[in-house]
């Protein structure tokens, strides 16, 4: 897939700075040459995938586990205000639409929290902004539950959205960065499921809370600041990862923490701002393709097919039970056929599938439903782990979260465009509602969106299977020197062992699909 140095079979695929076999840095033109080409799948051996998740020993389970709780949560109370806007319309004496800046406003606070937390993780470690973010949450959705005015409304969204910004990051990086090599893209495409997890969660228990008491929606709201009090203490108990554990040992033999941190910055903008551009037009594009055939998606249903609300509630069901199982075996297949091979024939199908989508007006649409948010969360599954491995080491949380929430951001108004063009498109009223064929919107806008995809995936970079510790990150020995990187090694073979602790043992598949023994991470 990439070239592969003949020492470390380290890949060195970067964007607009591969490297040919004999170690020389590759010219643009060569590296537009070089698309098609390394498109070819690997075809890496395909084992048994619960071999793959044998090898992961209890500690990388445990932090896979907490990543994908606390991503699961935090889509949960999301989906809290989508799930009960009529109700907080009436509350607030307000329209939907003016309920729904409840939502725009997470959306765009999202990418301040990146930012923030986001830093704050490989800076101070995964741990404690983890925490932080939970608590944040707790606070939050208790203040929303007992909200009274909609400025008060409209505040608490807007914070939630900066504690939701910086947890996807954080939990990618808690759950992939141990991972096993040949574990990783089926652990990826599950973590990634959780955002669909915490979608089927919301809608069960909206259905249980809402308007069941007196206090109507609000018991959704003080229900969701629960969960989070159990999920900081499974993080607690856990230790820092192994991986950032061995980057703070470097920064502290270089003698200052900060200054080298800082410095890892300045190495990482200097030789990767183009890839960071990059990761955010994906990202923005990977966010189209979600939120183009998600959010207008049951008012299709409902003003254009006229389905009743447990008909639609039934159909998205069955959709995201096609995108947790969708991103769980694109997730796999991408370690054998490669993320880019995957991304794109996926996009292909997904494409192929958007006729039935949204253009079958009665309950076999589901089936559409089905299988097209399988192709769309197929194509998502690999994200997590593409991610980690085309971001500079350093800056891994940073990069991974405000990538994807600078992209949610630029696609924020997906639903208002596919909205707004629909509007040009009309049906004959059914009574005073009037109908439109957004159906026609959907599938004109996901087309493009998915062209868009396959052209990014297409000439961007690829490093699959990279070496995440720091023997094998250039940048660390660029901001941290190599002596600091030296004195780091050889406290680690002069213990047999990271001043903390061990981090894995077992066996693991290496990047031609062979089965060799893996041998202990802090070995030298």
């Amino acid at each position: 897939m990439s070239y592969l140095d003949d020492k470390e079979h380290e890949p060195r695929d970067e964007m607009f700075r591969h490297r040919a076999p004999d170690g020389e840095k590759m010219s643009i033109g060569t590296y537009i040459a070089t698309r098609i080409p390394t498109l070819k799948p690997p075809m890496n051996k395909a084992p048994n995938p619960f071999k793959l998740l044998a090898l992961l020993n209890f500690q990388q389970w445990m932090f896979f586990l907490v990543g994908f709780l606390g991503w699961s949560w935090d889509a949960f109370d999301f989906f809290t205000v989508s799930l009960t806007v009529p109700q907080l319309a009436k509350q607030f004496d307000k329209e939907n639409t003016q309920i729904t800046w409840g939502i725009t406003l997470v959306l765009m606070f999202r990418s301040v929290g990146s930012v923030i937390f986001g830093i704050a993780a490989d800076r101070y470690g995964r741990k404690w902004p983890f925490v932080v973010n939970n608590i944040l949450f707790i606070i939050l959705e208790l203040g929303t539950g007992f909200c009274n005015t909609y400025s008060q409304f409209l505040a608490c969204r807007a914070l939630f959205g900066v504690a939701m910004g910086g947890l996807y990051g954080n939990a990618a990086a808690t759950a992939l960065e141990d991972c096993p090599a040949a574990a990783r893209g089926i652990i990826s495409g599950m973590l990634q499921q959780g955002y669909a997890f915490g979608y089927l969660l919301a809608t069960a228990f909206a259905r249980g809370l809402v308007d069941t008491t007196s206090h109507g929606w609000r018991p959704l709201y003080w229900f969701g600041a629960c969960p989070p009090v159990l999920i900081i203490l499974f993080r607690l108990c856990l230790p820092e990862t192994a991986s950032y554990r061995e980057r703070a040992a470097v920064r502290k033999a270089n003698g200052s923490v900060t200054s080298t941190f800082i410095s890892e910055g300045q190495v990482a903008l200097r030789k990767h701002w183009l890839l960071l551009i990059y990761l955010v037009l994906i990202m923005a594009g990977f966010n189209f393709m979600s939120h183009g055939s998600q959010d207008l998606y049951p008012l299709m249903l409902e003003n254009q097919y006229n389905f009743s609300p447990n008909a639609v509630t039934v159909t998205q069901v069955v959709a995201n039970l096609g995108a947790m199982t969708g991103g769980t075996i694109i997730g796999y297949s991408s370690q054998i056929f490669g993320r880019r091979f995957s991304i794109i024939f996926i996009s292909i199908i997904g494409g192929a599938l958007l006729y039935p989508y949204t253009f079958v007006g009665n309950k076999k649409i589901m089936a559409a439903a089905f299988f097209e948010q399988f192709c769309v969360q197929g194509a998502w599954g690999v994200i997590p782990i593409h991610l980690m491995e085309l971001s500079p080491g350093s800056f891994r949380t940073f990069v991974v979260g405000t990538s994807y929430q600078l992209g949610n951001l630029v696609s924020s108004a997906s639903s208002t465009i596919e909205s707004t063009i629909g509007e040009r498109f009309p049906l004959p009223p059914k009574g005073k509602t009037k109908r439109y064929e957004y159906g026609k919107v959907i599938c004109i806008f996901m087309a493009c969106v998915f062209t868009y995809v396959i052209i990014l995936a297409l000439v961007g970079p690829e490093r699959l299977g990279r070496n995440f510790d720091i023997a094998h990150d250039d940048d660390v020995a660029d901001a941290a020197g190599t002596e600091a990187l030296a004195a780091a090694t050889h406290k680690r073979g002069a213990n047999g062992r990271d001043d903390v602790e061990e981090a894995s043992s077992g066996s693991d598949i290496d990047q031609h699909g062979k089965v060799r023994g893996v041998e202990k991470e802090f070995s030298t």
